[in-house]
């Protein structure tokens, strides 16, 4: 078995993994992720007890229990870019030894869940409410640099052709059995995740859009009976990640703007709170 070099796995100088600056025991069995560090103790606050707590760039993690179930709050910061990052390295805890910098001969499977907020481009999805992202479609590059994925990838080709893209979009898969924790205060759709939040998501400030009637063109896309449902900068990286390193990953949004209608949410802090609230007694 290859040990894997101190160039590729990178620790710090005591010994925790490079980015979340994490050592194995530290994480829970259910990883509950945000993109705000600033949005980790509002996850935190419903935990019985909280045992851990650790800051590293926008990496921050808290870790305690609820129930007997020990769980963490970590936070990503924005984008596939970190994703990739914050996968790699959680994977590593429990899947690399890193005294030895051998894979473990035993696979162990996390369960993650990230909390995150979002847009609809449909005048029926209103604002305050919920979505599960039943299957995401990445228009970020990060897949070219890992092998294939296995899902099915027939509605990124159909929505490839719709824009006139130069790219290969992605398409991955949420956990199933995730998803049908959930009650019905979470309606499932199909989440595009861009690789920036103005010009990838439609919005034109002073820089002209290159691809033009691009919410029209995603507003009117239909494979079958599937639309796209929302838009937000994390999911499909989640899946397509979770899917290639075996773990259970699902994302969850608050809808807090709708780009058909022009709202955004006035009680956004509240609806985030209470979809937090929803999702921890859902799922624990």
């Amino acid at each position: 078995m290859t040990q894997i070099p101190e160039s590729e796995l990178i620790l710090n100088a005591d010994g925790s993994v490079y980015h979340l600056h994490l050592h194995p025991d530290q994480i829970g069995e259910i990883i509950f992720t945000v993109g705000d560090p600033e949005r980790v103790p509002e996850v935190s606050k419903y935990f019985d007890r909280i045992d851990f707590k650790v800051a590293k760039r926008e990496f921050i993690t808290h870790t305690g229990w609820m129930g007997d179930r020990k769980v963490s709050a970590m936070s990503t910061g924005m984008g596939t870019d970190n994703v990739e990052i914050f996968m790699t390295e959680l994977d590593a805890l429990v899947n690399i030894d890193l005294k030895t910098r051998l894979i473990k001969p035993v696979h162990t499977s996390l369960q993650i869940v990230r909390l995150g907020t979002s847009g609809t481009i449909h005048a029926d999805i209103p604002v305050g409410s919920f979505l599960a992202s039943e299957t995401a479609i990445g228009l970020d590059t990060l897949m070219q640099f890992y092998p294939d994925l296995e899902c099915d990838q027939s509605i990124a080709q159909a929505l490839r052709k719709t824009l006139d893209l130069k790219f290969d979009p992605y398409q991955a898969e949420g956990s199933k059995s995730l998803l049908n924790q959930l009650s019905s205060d979470f309606s499932r759709g199909l989440t595009l995740t861009a690789p920036g939040f103005y010009a990838p998501q439609g919005r034109k400030l002073r820089i002209p859009a290159a691809i033009t009637q691009y919410l029209e063109r995603l507003e009117s896309f239909r494979f079958g009976e599937k639309r796209i449902t929302n838009f937000e900068m994390e999911t499909a990286g989640y899946y397509a990640m979770g899917e290639l390193l075996g773990h259970e990953v699902l994302s969850l949004n608050a809808i807090l703007a709708n780009r058909a209608t022009g709202e955004f949410d006035k009680k956004a802090e509240k609806t985030v709170d209470l979809m937090i609230s929803a999702a921890l007694k859902l799922l624990l």
